[in-house]
């Protein structure tokens, strides 16, 4: 017996019965797209409607970065690790406040993350050994330690979360590779008299690159963007020649001025408020930053360019109600404990009941939102009919104009519409007319 075809088949699944309603086309769900950069806007309404305490949360975010490259180091990863795993860990901490999670918890599983990103892998059990080495040197731990069992389950189930936050979109930037390109063109390795400052210059400028991911630079601007601030700003603070910088960024470096001086004054902003919390921060006078950074502002003002691109003051007033969608720690980061955010103890949130998915073609999910738009759209039609409808004929008027009138004398008339009853008791009978009239008189 010869096959049926593929599109009657359809057909005979649409058929249900009187108790099922037919099911119309492909099921809609939800479909989210990840971005790559935020806008300082952004950034400032979505902290803003979780409550954030700026100052509080300015703290937690360096000492997350700081264990991130504490551990790094310890574990001899890549700075491309790094960078990866703050970027994670920054994207995560804007969408939660603070007594939900605790940031070390918070900075290791953007660790772990990292790790299978880059290639780098290492189990969730070494980076736990190693951030309690480095916080206990004396009680020196082995990952193979019981210790670390709760922990572990608690940073695999955290790194579901993180993915989503991410929308599973791992670009990340990188501008240290372009970073020492640059100042290759710079300083050329040719020129002996140069090689002292050349590497000085490169320091300053590579140690400036990790400073520069304990701000939200990384998650506003490209690499090249990143790149050529780091570079600009370390000429300005050690008095290199800056027209030499710019001469090797070229015309065609992808970027403008407004966003290498916001970067920039991310970093300066950085040094001045926390300066022994930074790497290059302590090489210099902080009267040194305090002049680069009178010095941009008056660059900007002249040039008219904002402090921030695509702020706008109208629209920041308007806050979104922004709540998050996961279950958070019970444990605040303000108790300090080794490990304050292995509590099994969650927050009961209200989950969606659709399954999200992440793509990152917007045409696509635009092409599967018209298709399933035909299956699940009500579309309805406006048109005019004419229809005659009879008009009642008047009622006819009374031939007295309505006015009052009286029954005769003896009786009473059917057509009696005068007045009405008088009070001739405490309850009286409401039509009651005669009552009186029969008995006694009047009352």
């Amino acid at each position: 017996m010869a096959p049926q075809p593929a599109a009657e088949t359809p057909r005979e699944n649409k058929e249900s019965t009187p108790d099922e309603p037919p099911s119309l086309g492909p099921p809609s769900g939800l479909s989210g797209i990840p971005t790559q950069f935020n806008t300082e806007q952004d950034i400032r309404q979505v902290m803003k409607s979780i409550g954030c305490d700026e100052a509080r949360e300015d703290t937690y975010r360096l000492k997350g970065v700081q264990l991130i490259d504490n551990v790094r180091e310890s574990l001899q990863l890549p700075v491309k690790t790094f960078d990866t795993a703050a970027v994670y860990y920054h994207k995560f901490r804007i969408r939660f406040p603070s007594n939900e999670y605790s940031y070390e918890d918070v900075a290791l599983t953007a660790l772990f993350v990292a790790c299978k990103v880059e290639d780098t892998i290492k189990k969730s059990r070494d980076i736990l050994c190693a951030a309690h080495n480095i916080r206990h040197p004396n009680d020196f731990k082995t990952p193979d330690d019981k210790m670390f069992e709760v922990p572990s389950r608690f940073t695999v189930g955290l790194e579901r979360y993180i993915l989503e936050i991410i929308g599973f979109d791992f670009r990340v930037q990188y501008p240290q590779k372009l970073l020492i390109k640059m100042v290759r063109k710079i300083f050329p390795p040719g020129d002996r008299e140069s090689e002292q400052e050349r590497v000085e210059f490169l320091r300053n400028a590579y140690d400036m690159s990790i400073d520069l991911y304990k701000t939200f630079a990384p998650l506003k601007q490209s690499t090249s963007t990143l790149a050529h601030a780091i570079l600009e700003l370390t000429a300005a603070i050690m008095d290199v020649d800056r027209q030499k910088v710019r001469n090797v960024m070229g015309k065609d470096s992808h970027t403008s001025r407004g966003c290498v001086y916001e970067t920039m004054l991310d970093l300066l902003d950085l040094y001045t408020q926390f300066l022994k919390m930074t790497k290059v921060g302590p090489r210099f006078d902080l009267q040194k930053m305090m002049d680069v950074k009178i010095e941009i502002n008056k660059l900007m003002t002249e040039e008219r360019l904002p402090r921030y691109s695509g702020l706008c003051d109208a629209c920041s007033q308007e806050t979104p109600n922004v709540s998050p969608a996961t279950p958070g720690s019970a444990t605040s980061p303000a108790t300090n404990s080794p490990f304050p955010g292995s509590s099994t103890s969650k927050k009961k949130s209200a989950a969606r009941e659709e399954t999200v998915r992440f793509v990152f073609d917007a045409g696509e999910v635009r092409k599967e939102m018209e298709l399933v738009a035909e299956y699940t759209n009500d579309e309805y039609e406006e048109y005019e009919v004419e229809v005659e409808e009879p008009i009642p004929e008047p009622e006819p008027r009374p031939a007295n104009n309505g006015r009052t009138s009286y029954a005769p004398r003896g009786g009473h008339s059917a057509s009696d519409h005068g007045w009405g009853p008088y009070n001739r008791g405490r309850h009286p009978h409401p039509n009651d007319r005669s009552r009186g009239r029969r008995g006694a008189g009047y009352h």
